[in-house]
């Protein structure tokens, strides 16, 4: 049974950007040598998620890329718009609406402060 984490979208930053938090939980990730998958609600939010990792942190790179060419076992953080498969990774942060089905040892939840905001805020 994986293990399963939530993470509140509360602090003023995180509230006015929440993407900002998963760049800093990929951050960790990858410091970790973790290899991971954020699972996003849509193509939009995955290639939102794509640029803002880029310009996250320019101190470090986060190698990332968005899931479904061939290097994508090579690429530490992969972001996976619905309908696109991928192998499972240890590593899961989850910003869809439903539970992911997968083999992962971790699962990372992100979530809105205000369950009445939690459709927009992500």
């Amino acid at each position: 049974m994986p293990r399963a984490d939530f993470y509140l979208i509360d602090k003023p930053r995180f509230r006015e950007q929440p993407l900002l938090l998963v760049c800093a939980l990929a951050k960790k990730a990858f410091a970790a040598q973790q290899p991971t998958l954020i699972l996003t609600r849509d193509y939009a939010q995955a290639e939102a998620l794509d640029e803002l990792l880029w310009a996250f942190d320019e101190d470090v790179l986060i190698p990332h890329q968005l899931a479904g060419d061939d290097d994508d076992a090579d690429t530490a953080v992969l972001i996976v718009p619905p309908g696109i498969e991928t192998a499972d990774r240890p590593l899961l942060i989850n910003l869809r609406g439903s539970c992911p089905v997968g083999r992962f040892q971790r699962m990372l939840e992100v979530v809105a402060a205000d369950p009445a905001e939690a459709e927009d805020s992500l």
